[in-house]
């Protein structure tokens, strides 16, 4: 159903069980995934937080360091997951690109839309870290920004959950899960499904966002082939 995607992950994703850095058998069922979906000759865009390395804003806070500083320090922590990704989709055969907003040209290609288009085309799974590059933007938003750029048929968000819920489901038994939402829903309900500033993009852009439970064997095909998997806001 979907051609070329936009898979946004979070760091903590990474870090599985044990809450924090990369958890090597999350690392191989999250890469596998991409990997079945990039077999289907599916152009795959992939924007992964730092939030496992160093959680901007929280940790600035614990730190007593200044906010900018905490935000640039977690967009440099999404360059160390994207090339951690990188290795490893490599080591499975699949062809990738690291792109950054903020300029490391010794580990990746600065971020250049026409060139990110180029290697989707030629089915490399293209990687952009350090979001926009700018502080006080989340990696939702940057997400949302690339995906747009790109032309991406969809926003996948990989969480740990199936879904968007009315309630935290680890806290709260009867929280319901949603299956379909429109973005005034999310604004209303301040369901955090992404921040203020993507679900907006999202909406005057006409973009779709899935939100799945990217922990579960098969859950990324399935999502790109168009099953009922997850909520669809739109």
């Amino acid at each position: 159903m979907y051609h070329r995607i936009l898979l946004k992950l979070s760091g903590e994703i990474l870090s599985g069980k044990q809450g924090f850095g990369v958890e090597p058998d999350m690392l191989s069922r999250i890469t596998k995934e991409i990997a079945e979906v990039h077999k289907q000759s599916k152009q795959i865009a992939i924007v992964i937080g730092g939030g496992n390395i160093f959680r901007g804003v929280a940790d600035a806070k614990k730190l007593q360091i200044d906010r900018v500083v905490g935000d640039y320090v977690g967009m440099l922590s999404t360059v160390t997951n994207s090339l951690i990704l990188q290795n490893r989709l490599e080591s499975l055969g699949i062809p990738t690109r690291v792109m950054s907003a903020i300029e490391v040209s010794k580990v990746a290609e600065p971020y250049i839309r026409r060139r990110a288009i180029r290697h989707l085309e030629k089915g490399r799974v293209v990687l952009f870290a350090c979001g926009t590059g700018n502080p006080y933007f989340t990696t939702d938003t940057g997400a949302v920004l690339r995906g747009i750029e790109i032309g991406a048929d969809v926003i996948l968000k990989g969480t740990k959950v199936d879904g968007v819920y009315s309630a935290d489901p680890k806290k709260d038994k009867n929280a319901k899960l949603y299956k379909k939402l429109s973005y005034d829903d999310v604004l209303s309900r301040k369901l955090g499904v992404m921040d203020l500033t993507a679900i907006t993009l999202c909406s005057e852009n006409k973009l779709p966002i899935i939100v799945f439970n990217i922990s579960e064997h098969g859950n990324l095909k399935k999502v790109v082939e168009g099953k009922n998997i997850g909520t669809v806001v739109n």
